[in-house]
């Protein structure tokens, strides 16, 4: 062996000693992300706890129970991109619980109708994801929010939990099935901190919590990439929509479409027939190859800058109510709720 191949190991050594001591040092990077992340939960689940025990929680008296004979269907709830926390000329946390309590009531109300003619005893809440706004997603954020994080997290924890306590008075059993979205992502995309450590499923565990003495509810949230919609034979996909990626901002119709159709084929291990998404502020139904559709629901806010000059797109606040055929296994009404 000559002097050239000592030097050539040597480097190879020398590599993989720095190799190493990369590695090393991006463990400890991970361990630190984590510990700091365990510490925030444990804090926010703590702070939730002593708030609810200072509030008092009362117990929740549930409607009459229809008892005609038709099967009747489940109104189906898709809560999706509040943005809870985020500030324009005609948005913030106000308005954010304005415009929910109006969706919840014209929801109930259009269930009103639906009752005259079947019954619809049960209620499935499906919480899309970007129900709080977060501060550091991108630069600049900070000055467009009108509260801090910790101020995001409970009043839209509050808001979710005035939801779930609604659907309670007013339908017999409620299933609350909770996406998170890349808002309530804690950390950069390549920090290394896992997917389930999000602050909308911090919110959804804490109104799980405050909620769990009630016997009516029951509750889905997976640490997954998406979440399973089950009533009795439908079967649905819940998405936030950042699973597919836009290209210029654009709202990419044809990778949903596709991606979808690749999922149901039987990339997502799950046979479903359609999906709901949010993420785009936008309006819209898809058809899908299995013949289902993917639904996607807009958003709470309104005036948003940098949708109307970036994407060139603007879309009214509103959300989605379906009655779901638990025997047939699919969508009988559909109904998008404007809140304008």
């Amino acid at each position: 062996m000559g002097l050239a191949d000592d030097a050539e190991n040597y480097d190879l050594a020398a590599e993989a000693d720095e190799l190493r001591k990369a590695l090393q040092r991006e463990q400890q990077k991970l361990s630190r992300a984590r510990a700091k992340t365990g510490e925030l939960l444990e804090a926010v689940y703590q702070a939730a706890e002593s708030a609810a025990l200072a509030v008092g929680r009362t117990k929740i008296a549930a409607p009459v129970r229809d008892r005609r004979k038709p099967r009747g269907e489940t109104a189906l709830l898709h809560l999706t991109d509040w943005q809870g926390g985020k500030a324009t000329p005609s948005y913030g946390l106000d308005v954010m619980d304005e415009r929910v309590d109006r969706f919840m009531r014209k929801a109930l109300k259009i269930t009103e109708i639906q009752r005259a003619h079947h019954p619809v005893r049960d209620a499935v809440l499906l919480f899309g994801g970007d129900l709080l706004e977060g501060v550091s997603i991108f630069p600049g954020q900070a000055w467009q929010v009108d509260s801090t994080l910790f101020t995001q997290i409970f009043r839209v924890a509050s808001k979710v939990e005035d939801v779930v306590r609604f659907a309670l008075a007013h339908f017999e059993h409620v299933h609350v099935v909770f996406e998170p979205g890349n808002h309530g992502r804690i950390g950069g995309k390549h920090d290394g901190i896992p997917h389930g450590d999000n602050f909308d499923r911090i919110i959804g565990e804490v109104v799980r919590r405050n909620v769990s003495a009630e016997k009516r509810v029951s509750w889905e949230m997976r640490d997954h990439w998406f979440q399973q919609v089950k009533v009795g034979n439908y079967r649905a996909m819940l998405i936030h929509g950042d699973e597919v990626r836009g290209f210029g901002g654009n709202t990419p119709s044809y990778a949903l479409v596709r991606k979808g159709n690749a999922w149901a084929s039987g990339a997502a291990k799950f046979e479903f027939r359609d999906i709901y998404c949010g993420h785009y502020h936008q309006t819209m139904q898809l058809t899908l190859a299995n013949g289902g559709q993917l639904y996607m629901t807009g958003s709470t806010e309104s005036d948003n800058a940098y949708a109307a000059e970036f994407v060139a797109a603007t879309s009214i606040p509103s959300q989605r109510l379906h009655f779901i055929d638990a025997e047939a296994g699919r969508v009988t009404a559909q109904y998008v709720i404007w809140l304008d």
